[in-house]
């Protein structure tokens, strides 16, 4: 079975952009660019990763979810054309190369999505969408920015307080000070 891979960047206070949707304050320079294109490549912007010669082989994902907003924020029609890119709107529509734009309960799609044959399915973002598919996360991989934004998009929006348990995979740390932290939810048994 699939895995839905929760892929992000984060700050100390928990912020995956701040308001309006920023993110020009995350480091994109450092020695963590390294570890994010040696592992990570398919997580690049294809067009990015051309002009940059990185290869996107697509052996961690296939598959990348977005809502609108973190769809529209690149403003490529599409930004992840290596990859199919499903974008959860009921109120917009948009055509490109390997884009499919959904008004379909998220939920509904991913557990479809976790039966079929393929890598890993990467929700790219948003805050909101990752609330609504917190059930069906399997991984986190945070990339924590050494960074406050102070108010923004959260890394999970609104949500019923039900903790729940994930246990440490990995942690890298960088010199740039970014982190590295990967999680696997615990499957009790």
């Amino acid at each position: 079975m699939r895995e839905l891979v929760y892929y992000v960047a984060v700050t100390l206070d928990g912020f995956i952009a701040g308001p309006g949707g920023k993110f020009d304050a995350f480091l994109v320079e450092g020695d963590h660019m390294d570890g994010i294109n040696a592992r990570f490549a398919d997580t690049i912007p294809t067009v990015a990763a051309e002009a940059l010669g990185i290869e996107q082989r697509n052996d961690v994902f296939d598959t990348v979810l977005m809502g609108w907003n973190t769809y529209q924020v690149g403003g490529l029609p599409s930004p992840y054309r290596h990859l199919r890119q499903i974008v959860f709107s009921r109120a917009h529509t948009a055509e490109a190369e390997n884009l499919e734009v959904t008004a379909e309960d998220p939920v509904e799609v991913v557990r479809r999505l976790k039966q079929e044959d393929g890598g890993a399915i990467w929700l790219c973002g948003g805050g909101a969408l990752a609330a609504t598919l917190a059930d069906e996360i399997d991984r986190l991989v945070l990339k924590r920015q050494p960074l406050l934004f102070g108010s923004g998009i959260p890394l999970f929006g609104e949500r019923p307080y039900r903790p729940e348990r994930f246990d440490a995979v990995e942690t890298t740390a960088y010199e740039s000070g970014v982190v590295f932290s990967e999680f696997e939810r615990r499957r009790e048994n």
